[in-house]
């Protein structure tokens, strides 16, 4: 199977749509893996916010440990799992950052107390205790009571610009359905994988 015909984002926007409908909880949850500089891996759990033609879209604070391994080294991946629909995507691409009129159109989608989070939590940093992120959380809602909350300069976006997409699909007596997209100078590419 090598054909161009399909698009990866639009298949992708389709199981989305599936599994909104199906998951229970953040059906837009991903796990995103990135590597040090020497290439230990790091993955954690993070929330898809934006997907199109460019890629895939979240949000972190850029002095958290994620951050620092984006820096180091944008190469990463994406696995998302619906268990409902029993499917999953694989992402590996390249991680850029998001301009900072998206950073700040997300940033003011947020709810208020997302916002203040953002400017109270120092991400992936020892906690002495929890007292001490709620005194973090009260005196940012102090110092911006109302009004707008400007975003930090530390919290912004990246856009995860896939290279390859793997859909797998599970099917009776473990013969899943794996295909892959590949993408070229002339566009995306796709093969069937054996299970």
């Amino acid at each position: 199977m090598d054909r161009t015909d399909e698009d990866p984002i639009a298949l992708f926007g389709t199981w989305m749509a599936e599994a909104t409908a199906s998951e229970l909880n953040d059906p837009n949850a991903m796990c995103l893996a990135t590597s040090t500089r020497s290439g230990a891996p790091s993955a954690r759990m993070v929330l898809l916010k934006d997907v199109d033609t460019r890629g895939f879209v979240f949000y972190t604070n850029l002095e958290s440990r994620k951050g620092g391994e984006l820096a180091a080294n944008p190469q990463v991946a994406l696995c998302f799992h619906w268990k409902s629909l029993a499917r999953s995507v694989r992402v590996e691409g390249q991680a850029e950052p998001v301009s900072a009129a998206e950073a700040d159109a997300y940033y003011a989608s947020r709810a208020r107390g997302s916002r203040i989070g953002a400017w109270a939590s120092r991400q992936s940093r020892p906690l002495e205790s929890r007292f001490a992120l709620e005194k973090r959380v009260a005196e940012v809602t102090m110092k911006y009571p109302i009004g707008e909350i400007p975003r930090p300069d530390f919290w912004s976006g990246f856009r995860v610009v896939p290279a390859r997409i793997e859909f797998w699909r599970d099917m009776p007596f473990r013969l899943h359905e794996r295909r892959v997209f590949h993408r070229g100078a002339d566009g995306w590419s796709i093969e069937a994988l054996y299970p």
